[in-house]
């Protein structure tokens, strides 16, 4: 998005695995790192990035307080205007803290969370959330345990990868691993918690794609498997739901990807890290009541993304912000290496999911073209006009994003 890249440094918009959302048309936009001499430099934890979507412009708003060190791997999430920020990995390793920043005061201000109730999870990073009913609602992820934890965990929620030590806090971590676990943060009570669910469940994987729909979080893909997997938690009864799909018409196994809900049966997914180790640009959607993919084409298809986030805008369209277009691993007997050289990206495009509305398209045709209606634009009321007027100037500064 030319016009808004305009109104920000560059080296602020560039980045890879923030965390963003839309709110009222506003996309705001939170952390994350970019590749500075091969080496991953983690964007400041003082300031958040809002773009107006109607008009295209940047503006950068700082946050004073406790902040948060400078993370990577972490989980955002937004709920009733408060950004949370849960864990990850700072410069001294992995992390189980929570920071908060009400975004509806004039001035933003960093907050610890501190003074909870139960058991706070383990450090981890790579994991994520699903907001539910003034809960946060974590999932997965990549992080360490003491010995005692993985005595008193079952096998199956934490995979055990290697064995080292390491001193976060008071307490002596020895176990790294991914786990599948639920975590449940309730924010009016301050209270943790761990409920214990039923049916099939997936295995312990980060790196994957999340998705809030009604009453049922869904889970997909991820690093440590193999296939594009989908897999839903009923967050009233616990119980876990694998869905069966015919692997006549599937993705390719990925993670670091996105995966939307644009109605009450359709989840949108988008690019990623392929398990052949190449960042994908294609776009599926899945039918929850047909349990199937569908592959979508779409005119992106020189814009592959790995790290991105994609956000539900107005009229169900899918916004995608940021990310990598050219993350590649290379994988041998002995190891596996990213390759340094990534691009990371600051512009924003547009997955367009449905016929827009009559009064959609009469605004843009509008803000396209408002040289054809001369004086007529100042008879609009003028809360219209405040809008029409955005949109002449986001069409004028550049070429809008190219809606799929």
């Amino acid at each position: 998005m030319d016009a808004a890249e305009r109104s920000a440094p560059v080296s602020r918009l560039e980045r890879s695995s923030h965390t963003a959302f839309i709110d009222n048309n506003t996309l705001y936009v939170w952390g994350g790192y970019q590749v500075v001499a091969g080496e991953d430099i983690m964007l400041p934890s003082d300031e958040i990035w809002l773009c107006d979507l109607d008009n295209g412009t940047w503006e950068r708003r700082e946050i004073a307080g406790e902040k948060p060190p400078d993370l990577s791997g972490f989980c955002g999430s937004h709920l009733n205007g408060t950004l949370y920020i849960f864990a990850g990995c700072d410069a001294v390793g992995y992390t189980n803290q929570m920071f908060s920043v009400d975004l509806t005061e004039q001035h933003y201000t960093w907050k610890r969370v501190t003074d909870t109730k139960g058991t706070t999870p383990s450090p981890r990073n790579k994991h994520s959330c699903w907001v539910h009913r003034d809960r946060l609602i974590y999932f997965g992820g990549y992080g360490c345990k003491t010995i005692g934890e993985v005595q008193n965990t079952s096998s199956t929620s934490f995979i055990v990868e290697e064995m080292s030590w390491t001193t976060i806090g008071n307490a002596l971590f020895r176990c790294w691993g991914w786990n599948n676990e639920v975590n449940v943060f309730d924010t009016h009570s301050a209270t943790w918690s761990m409920p214990e669910t039923r049916g099939p469940v997936p295995a312990p994987r980060g790196c994957h794609a999340s998705a809030l729909v009604g009453n049922k979080g869904y889970i997909s893909g991820g690093v440590e498997t193999a296939d594009l997997d989908m897999f839903c938690l009923d967050l009233e009864t616990w119980t876990w739901t694998r869905f069966d799909i015919s692997q006549s018409c599937t993705p390719l196994g990925r993670s670091m990807f996105t995966m939307t809900p644009i109605s009450d049966h359709t989840l949108y997914i988008y690019g990623g890290l392929g398990t052949d180790g190449n960042t994908l640009n294609d776009a599926w959607q899945f039918n929850m009541e047909k349990r199937e993919w569908t592959k979508i084409t779409h005119p992106h298809k020189d814009k592959p993304r790995v790290c991105h986030t994609a956000c539900l805008g107005s009229d169900n369209d899918v916004v995608v912000y940021g990310g990598s277009s050219n993350m590649r691993i290379l994988m041998d007997s002995v190891a596996v290496l990213r390759i340094p050289s990534q691009h990371h990206c600051k512009d924003v495009f547009v997955f367009q999911t449905q016929p827009y509305s009559l009064f959609r398209l009469c605004e843009d045709l509008l803000g396209r073209n408002p040289q054809l209606f001369g004086k007529q634009l100042n008879w609009l009321p003028s809360k219209l006009r405040s809008k029409i007027d955005k949109r002449v100037a986001f069409f004028s500064a550049a070429t809008p994003p190219v809606t799929a």
